[in-house]
């Protein structure tokens, strides 16, 4: 049975969506901060942090920043959504659909996090996080961090001397712990840059040509 494109992109979102909270909440409520099991060596670790910025560790500052960039999420999944009702009417491909629902997904299981996790857990400093502790959440709505746990340091040196300021330093590739969410959405990004930008161009290119309609001639006395 061929599943219909809004299916398709339901089922995929649901999937991403299950796949990303099942890991999270089980990392928060069997991980300290910090604690790591290494799953391959050096190279593939199981590494728990939190923050309270954007994908891959990175932060927005500040109180009011961490309630901008939820609600900035919030509002830039629902054009998403509401773009991809549009586009699925329409003659767009597949892979299209598949790679829009990856980064609706991803965004989507972040503010999850985001907007609940502060609600429905206590922190991880030094215990393992309870799940609706007595005492309440640690955070208020909109105002949780981001569950990360994914982490693959592939290569550990230094950088060479001779380079200015950085020279010695240590140097790790790939450096930022990530989650399922943050994947998703950079999988998404990608199959849309490579594959999908000539789509962009077209139906931009048909938005153009399309004739205006004419206004309705003034009435006269």
């Amino acid at each position: 049975m061929k599943l219909s494109k809004i299916k398709l992109s339901f089922l995929i979102i649901f999937l991403v969506l299950l796949i990303d909270q099942v890991v999270k909440v089980w990392i928060k409520t069997h991980f300290t901060l910090g604690q790591e099991v290494h799953v391959f060596g050096n190279w593939f670790i199981i590494h728990f942090v939190e923050n309270n910025g954007m994908a891959f560790g990175f932060e927005f500052a500040g109180e009011y920043g961490k309630m901008f960039l939820s609600l900035f999420r919030i509002i830039a999944v629902g054009v998403m959504v509401w773009y991809l009702f549009r586009v699925t009417r329409k003659e767009a491909p597949a892979g299209f659909i598949v790679s829009l629902s990856l980064i609706i997904a991803g965004a989507f299981g972040n503010i999850i996090d985001s907007a609940f996790y502060g609600l429905i857990f206590n922190h991880s400093y030094g215990q393992v996080a309870q799940f609706l502790p007595e005492g309440g959440g640690y955070a208020t709505f909109l105002h949780g961090k981001v569950v990360d746990m994914l982490y693959f340091p592939l290569i550990e040196t230094q950088y060479p001397d001779w380079i200015p300021w950085l020279g010695g330093e240590e140097f790790v590739f790939f450096r930022p712990v990530f989650n399922i969410a943050d994947s998703s959405i950079t999988t998404g990004i990608f199959l849309v840059l490579i594959f999908y930008r000539k789509f962009f161009a077209e139906t931009t290119e048909r938005k153009k040509e399309e004739p205006v309609e004419d206004s309705p001639a003034e009435t006269t006395e």
